[in-house]
């Protein structure tokens, strides 16, 4: 590139004001032929005026010795025929040369060109040096838009090479942001919008909703079973609804449309399915305990009747089963019970274990 450079700027100083070297050098040439010829010339005058020097000398000498005070004195006085006939010859040239020259003056170019104002050197100066000076500011954007389009040129067949390279990047890189989005759950492949892991808890969830739809119809008389569902609400995300099966009207509906005790025992169905579930895959590890934070004051006397059938054959199966409530009626059911006490000076706590109380 080094090399290259000063290559080219040898070149722009070969070329100089012109477009290209071989203009140049022909525009040389030419030079050169004219101030050789005008050499010539120069040396052919010099050669001339001593010739005519030694001449007028010698004539000056013949003349003297002649006895005339001057060649003129002598010329006057003697013409030989020779001379006679030269300048005879030299008239009819002279006349011809006249004759020619009133002829081209009588022409109408001609004419018309004398009856034109008088030329105006420095003006055409003027112009000519403003010529030379765009012709020099064209070679230069002429020389400026080359190089900016080997740039070019340059940046094409990189970008070319790069794009090429790119090719086989792009190709795994739509390949694994396609895979991307559809587990995202963003892709237009994906109609559900859901997402892998939301896929994956799908499958879990079908298993808890079916351990929990045992628990469920005992406890609604056999009215009630959970379903997973993975349609679509809205612009919400599909794969993890649930969805109530109504006995009594055959539809399938939205577990919001339950009702306050509805939900609470659906709600106890589905941990209690949890807990199955999760003994399931721990390799039969049991969950021994599970505690109830109130919602009992929303069931109805058959209702909370059949829940605590359901807790009773768990504590039958040898697991602890917690309920925290203010309803009274469960002090019937339950003969062990922790009672918190407000008094004075703080709560206490005192154990019921059928009618005895013990405070603490």
């Amino acid at each position: 590139d080094q090399e290259r450079a000063a290559l080219d700027e040898e070149l722009d100083r070969g070329r100089g004001a012109f477009a290209t070297v071989a203009e140049h050098a022909a525009r040389l040439e030419r030079r050169i032929d004219l101030l050789t010829e005008a050499a010539d010339t120069v040396r052919a005058a010099e050669l001339a005026d001593r010739r005519l020097k030694e001449a007028d000398a010698r004539l000056a000498d013949a003349a003297y010795q002649e006895g005339f005070a001057t060649p003129d004195e002598a010329a006057e006085a003697f013409l030989d025929e020779g001379e006679r006939r030269g300048a005879e010859e030299r008239l009819h040239v002279w006349q011809a040369e006249e004759a020619v020259v009133a002829d081209r003056l009588a022409e109408p170019g001609t004419a018309a060109a004398a009856a034109l104002p008088p030329a105006d050197p420095a003006a055409a100066e003027a112009a000519h040096t403003a010529a030379e000076r765009a012709l020099r500011e064209a070679d230069s954007a002429l020389a400026a838009a080359r190089e900016r389009a080997a740039n070019l040129t340059d940046l094409s067949r990189r970008a070319a090479a790069e794009v090429h390279r790119l090719g086989p990047l792009r190709e795994e890189y739509e390949r694994v942001a396609r895979l991307a989005a559809l587990t995202a759950g963003t892709s237009a492949e994906n109609e559900r919008r859901m997402r892998l892991e939301s896929y994956v808890l799908a499958a879990r969830l079908e298993q808890v909703a079916a351990a929990a739809t045992a628990r469920l119809l005992r406890m609604s008389s056999g009215r009630y079973t959970l379903v997973h569902s993975d349609a679509r609400s809205g612009a919400k995300r599909a794969g993890l609804g649930l969805h109530v099966v109504d006995a009594w009207t055959g539809n399938e509906r939205d577990t919001a449309t339950l009702s306050g005790g509805e939900t609470f025992f659906a709600s106890l169905a589905l941990a209690l399915g949890l807990a199955d579930v999760v003994t399931d895959e721990a390799g039969g590890v049991r969950l021994d305990t599970l505690f109830i934070d109130e919602g009992f004051g929303s069931l109805d006397e058959q209702t909370l009747d059949e829940v605590l059938d359901v807790l009773d054959s768990l504590r039958e199966r040898d697991r602890s089963v917690g309920i925290v409530s203010h309803v009274g009626d469960l002090r019937r059911r339950i003969p062990a019970q922790l009672e918190v006490v407000k008094e004075r000076h703080g709560s206490a706590v005192r154990l019921r274990a059928g009618g005895d109380a013990l405070s603490g």
